[in-house]
């Protein structure tokens, strides 16, 4: 065991100990867009009666709650097999309609340039190809869409990392190299893991300038933006170089740039 990683242990939880509780709230339909309608003004205009693609819709909690609440029509899209047939149990459970709902693994052809809205909730620090989903998500847009994107921590927030369910340190993924980061962690993951493109849902370093620079990549402009600092310091978010170690939440809508 190196130096640095007996440091890194030492900082962190006992192995044998529970994880670090975080305040995540157990994800219902009554609270499934609770973060969408804080974080995006006039959330109820921007969809209402709209026909919306939930990307990345998981058990399609948050696809229910747009069918119910806002009136949508909703295509929830999901590449993971057995949470899609999950989402399908539950909109069955409501008794909401193949019209009003459905779920599907990929894109279709039938689906290009025909939705209103896209939502993208906590994924896009995730995805493997952020660039190649960001042009299917915009692909799906009809000339007057808009995708609502919304994600944190970024990679360069203080547990962009998302291993602070072993270490409560700030930016380990800065004061220690990759390896030792992951040696540490698996002796609370058994996993494999290595990379952190590796771990569960995987993480693809996504810093503030690197999404920026997708958004323009693929031919978006930003119609709205709000960076969310850490203890709402917001200031921050507005000097270069440090915006990225304290912008702790992204919130942006997108549209195609004409």
């Amino acid at each position: 065991m190196s130096i640095r990683e007996r440091l890194l242990l030492s900082v962190s939880r006992a192995p044998e100990g529970n994880d670090y509780s975080q305040t995540n709230t157990e994800i219902s339909i009554d609270n499934a867009t609770n973060l969408l309608t804080r974080v995006f003004p006039s959330f109820n205009a921007l969809v209402s009666g709209k026909r919306v693609v939930d990307f990345g819709c998981g058990v399609g909690y948050q696809s229910i709650a747009l069918v119910k609440k806002y009136g949508c029509r909703v295509v929830g899209i999901d590449s993971n097999q057995k949470v899609l047939r999950k989402a399908v149990e539950n909109a069955n459970y409501q008794n909401i309609s193949i019209k009003e709902l459905s779920f599907l693994g990929n894109i279709s052809e039938d689906m290009l340039n025909s939705f209103d809205v896209v939502i993208s909730q906590n994924s896009f620090e995730h995805f493997a190809d952020p660039d190649k989903t960001l042009h299917e998500m915009s692909s799906l847009l009809n000339d007057s869409g808009i995708i609502l994107l919304t994600f944190g921590p970024p990679w360069l927030a203080p547990f962009g990392s998302h291993m602070h369910f072993f270490c409560k340190v700030p930016w380990i993924n800065v004061f220690f190299p990759e390896e030792v980061v992951m040696k540490t962690r698996s002796y609370f993951r058994s996993d494999g893991a290595k990379r952190y493109e590796d771990v569960e849902s995987g993480l693809n370093r996504m810093t503030i300038a690197k999404f920026e620079s997708i958004v323009s990549s693929c031919n978006l402009k930003i119609t709205y933006k709000n960076y969310e600092c850490i203890k709402g310091v917001n200031f921050l978010a507005k000097i270069p170089i440090l915006r990225e170690f304290f912008i702790n939440h992204v919130t942006a809508i997108l549209s195609k740039a004409i």
